[in-house]
């Protein structure tokens, strides 16, 4: 092969200048991470709502406006604040100029989230529209914009309204796509805001988000079985710390905040929390417990004030930092030592919690010393699988590859079927995709003990791909996506697989790895052009938009669609739903009614459904 040189000289013309809101838009991945389209909780389009409430919390956190109002109707986002106001004269430099900030005073913003002056830079420039008004001592600026280009800007002028911020933002199609507000995700996202700051008022769409007891309430609202001792609320200065340990018998549970950050990779302060709780509890009840077994089905939560955080991202969710800052000892020695005294003189004073929790240490390696045999031959079982490549077909990188951290781009698909399987294995990005072939449907596992996970071949194998026998801090893919049929036994299979994962795994679920795959079951066509339509509604809108002689294909399983055919639809334009925990029913609660035995309430609740079906069908067929 021969180059041509000449198109490819290095020249003073091969240096190019971008201005603040070109390279944003150009990289927006290194300002607010993935893009998505609102299907996940950590979607681009939430990291902007996020940068634009965490400068109204560094207000609330300073001592001004009590008062947050946030509305999301369809695609447009207003945030209303009524702290002090940006100074009227640096409106525009706050919202248009890199590395502009009042964070950079820490006089002025002690313990903040946002130190670099990106925040709302980023969302000005990955908006189609966005507004600034700051209100202060009775005038107020107004500045909007289109894409980071500056539309209109009015002179100060008077004003009534009480001292704050106002954003208005519409996040642009050109880069998020066709997205969507999920609710679910901002009420958990200002739930955790009001949690972390006890007086804090949110309302969302009129609806008044409060908490009173900070930690406390929000373990008490996140845990879905029953305590086995009730919550410990230790308090500090800079330091605020809740735990308790749930009767689901697996997995552990952390909510971790660093100034108000949800950090939902932890980091620092959450590793020095573990590492703490066990040298605690060991030194306490004077035995050297194994480690897991005294954080088997822990809950627990910290939040942790520092000067001036250093994060591993921009979006802020790991922190990297190891000084507390202002003269302190370090994140470790500072959470060893809080928790060291606050928990041992906690657990003196309160002897029926200490005889609880130490029950629960007991139960937990009892059970681990019950499944320490079969679990070495099990292991032994799914290496030999795994070598003869029966089940899994592997991606090529994950989380601990020699290029670094590349785990949130990895996804595995959960298929049953040779034909399903086979058509997806052909046609995935054999770099970050994976795919586990199922082999007919799973075992119902509700009520059964974790020692059926080492027994059942299925089981075994999909713990062993997804190397979560010992948590998630090592799980190989960031995306778990259920692929099956869009018919009565995949509706089975999908629900089988939720009910293993929250189960035994509930984790998983929690922190929002488990999606199912939304494939489309019409394919509609002439001699020029193709749609693919997932519900009768957008069959209908492709039948009136395609002109001449139309061919309607129904795909009646996934392997009827060919590997060609899958490319669009397990790419950029993949359509998946993610599996959401609402916070008004426990897991015991949720399987029991969909997964135990037959009851009446069931019963009725299908007779029910069976009813709103039938009307529905009849509506159709009336117009």
């Amino acid at each position: 092969m021969v180059l041509d040189m000449a198109k490819h000289q290095y020249t003073e013309d091969s240096i190019k200048s971008l201005d603040w809101k070109e390279h944003i838009r150009m990289r927006p991945g290194m300002y607010i991470g993935k893009i998505g389209d609102g299907s996940s909780h950590d979607d681009g389009i939430y990291v902007l709502l996020k940068e634009v409430l965490d400068n109204s919390m560094d207000e609330f956190v300073m001592g001004y406006g009590k008062t947050i109002e946030i509305s999301v109707r369809g695609q447009k986002v207003i945030v209303r604040d009524y702290g002090r106001g940006i100074p009227l004269g640096k409106v525009l430099d706050c919202v248009s100029k890199i590395n502009t900030g009042g964070k950079y005073d820490t006089k002025a913003f002690k313990k903040a989230v946002g130190l670099n002056g990106v925040g709302t830079k980023a969302v000005n420039a990955l908006s189609e529209y966005f507004k600034i008004q700051s209100f202060r001592e009775k005038e107020f600026k107004n500045i909007e914009f289109e894409r980071g280009e500056i539309m209109q800007e009015d002179i100060i002028s008077e004003t009534s309204q009480r001292n704050g911020t106002k954003v208005i933002f519409i996040p642009d199609s050109n880069i998020f796509g066709k997205y969507r507000f999920l609710d679910d995700y901002i009420v958990t996202m200002i739930w955790n805001y009001v949690y972390l700051n006890p007086g804090l008022s949110i309302y969302y769409n009129g609806q008044k988000y409060f908490s009173e007891n900070g930690l406390h309430d929000l373990l008490q609202a996140n845990i879905d079985s029953k305590l086995a001792y009730p919550i410990i609320h230790l308090k500090g200065h800079d330091i605020e710390v809740a735990l308790s340990h749930s009767t689901q018998k697996y997995g552990e549970t952390y909510f971790s905040f660093v100034n108000g950050q949800h950090t939902t990779q932890g980091g620092t302060h959450q590793s020095a929390l573990r590492e703490t709780v066990v040298k605690t509890l060991r030194e306490f009840y004077k035995k050297n417990y194994d480690a897991s077994d005294i954080r088997q089905s822990i809950i627990a939560s910290i939040s942790l004030k520092v000067m001036e955080p250093v994060f591993e991202s921009q979006t802020k969710t790991k922190l990297g930092s190891s000084e507390m800052g202002g003269g302190l000892p370090t994140i470790r020695t500072y959470i060893n030592d809080f928790i060291k005294n606050n928990l041992d003189n906690f657990l003196h004073k309160n002897q029926e919690i200490s005889t609880l929790l130490h029950s629960k240490i007991q139960q937990s390696e009892k059970e681990r010393k019950e499944l320490s045999g079969i679990k070495k031959i099990s292991r032994e079982r799914a290496k030999k699988a795994n070598l003869h490549n029966r089940k899994l077909r592997d991606c090529k990188i994950h989380y601990n590859d020699s290029k670094g951290d590349r785990r949130l781009e990895t996804t595995i698909f959960i298929t049953e079927g040779d034909s399903a399987s086979g058509s997806i294995t052909k046609s995935r990005d054999v770099q970050t995709q994976a795919v586990f072939s199922l082999k007919g449907k799973p075992l119902n596992s509700y009520g059964l003990t974790k020692r059926i996970v080492y027994e059942n071949e299925e089981f075994n194998l999909l713990q062993s791909a997804l190397n979560i026998e010992d948590g998630l801090d090592n799980l190989r893919y960031n995306n778990i996506v259920i692929a099956t049929d869009a018919d009565v036994d995949g509706m089975h299979i999908r629900l089988l697989l939720i009910t293993f994962f929250l189960q035994f795994f509930p984790d998983l679920v929690k922190e929002k790895h488990l999606y199912i795959l939304q494939t489309p079951l019409f394919r509609v066509r002439n001699k020029y052009e193709t749609v693919y339509c997932y519900d009768k509604y957008e069959k209908k809108i492709a039948e009136d938009k395609l002109k001449g002689k139309i061919e309607i294909t129904r795909f009646k399983g996934l392997g009827e669609i060919s590997p060609s055919e899958f490319k669009e639809f397990i790419g950029e334009k993949m359509r998946i739903d993610p599996v959401i925990l609402k916070g008004n029913t426990t897991i015991d609660d949720l399987l029991k009614f969909y997964m135990g035995k037959n009851t009446p309430q069931r019963q009725q609740f299908i007779i029910d459904n069976l009813k709103l079906e039938e009307n529905l069908i009849i509506d159709n067929n009336d117009e």
